[in-house]
């Protein structure tokens, strides 16, 4: 165990743990971005609603979750103590210094970005994960006939609702559950939190296009024959394809209302 303790508390030690969280937090982007794609579904979120409670409920997600909530302190917790250890290695600056012409401007600014994100992430979860845990949103029935693929919806009251429930009868699909897609229509018709929304995704678009390539250089996998793989992977799905999917949401429904 001793063993252990100086590589986690060198600096190289803190990098590796922050690539790590940060490639797990890269992978959960991706599952997210999937999972929230049948908000686009032409259906009054049945898709959507029916998907919330399954990441919800489904034990083994429920304990990734957890994994997910220690990997966003711990990269965060990480990310500033490099940044003060790396203050303190160098107490006064360079007497010239061109940052543009050493670095790129999002690996000088990751700071900035992640906390931009961190912001985000506060506001999501305030909006949407707190409300949908703590009976903040409204509830919704879904009738379906199944030879018609016709489907009534009905806003339910509170003593309407008990429970999530999934079931056939006489031919008619009935679908009880919590509206986290109402919730998210009245989210996004607030333009401000939709603009919030757009520039955040911005900021995880700089921070990743630089995260992603810098956590396999310090896992020491940036091998010349794989990095320019690398690099479009960083550039293509994580700094443009997945911020662009999670912007489209917000101005999807802010627009649609």
């Amino acid at each position: 165990m001793n063993k252990s303790k100086p590589l986690l508390s060198s600096s190289l030690g803190k990098k590796l743990v922050m690539s790590l969280t940060g490639l797990f937090l890269c992978t959960f982007l991706i599952v997210h971005l999937i999972g929230n794609l049948q908000l686009f579904y032409n259906d009054q979120g049945k898709a959507f609603n029916d998907y919330a409670h399954f990441m919800t409920h489904f034990t083994p997600i429920k304990v990734v979750s957890y994994l997910l909530y220690a990997s966003i302190v711990i990269h965060a917790i990480y990310a500033l103590i490099l940044t003060i250890h790396n203050k303190r290695a160098r107490p006064v600056g360079y007497a010239v210094y061109h940052g543009s012409a050493n670095s790129a401007w999002n690996s000088r600014n990751m700071g900035i970005l992640g906390t931009v994100l961190l912001v985000f992430i506060v506001t999501h979860m305030s909006n949407f994960w707190w409300k949908y845990h703590n009976d903040g949103v409204p509830y919704v029935e879904y009738r379906t006939d199944l030879a018609t693929q016709e489907t009534k919806v009905t806003e339910l009251i509170g003593e309407e609702y008990t429970d999530y429930v999934k079931y056939v009868d006489n031919d008619i699909e009935v679908l009880k559950a919590k509206d986290l897609y109402k919730q998210v229509q009245f989210a996004f018709s607030n333009w401000i939190l939709v603009a919030f929304y757009v520039v955040a995704m911005g900021a995880l678009s700089f921070h990743l296009i630089h995260g992603f390539k810098s956590a396999f250089q310090t896992l020491g996998w940036d091998h010349k024959k794989y990095a320019p793989l690398i690099r479009f992977i960083g550039i293509w799905l994580f700094g443009v394809a997945i911020p662009i999917g999670f912007a489209a949401m917000p101005l999807y429904f802010f627009f649609a209302n």
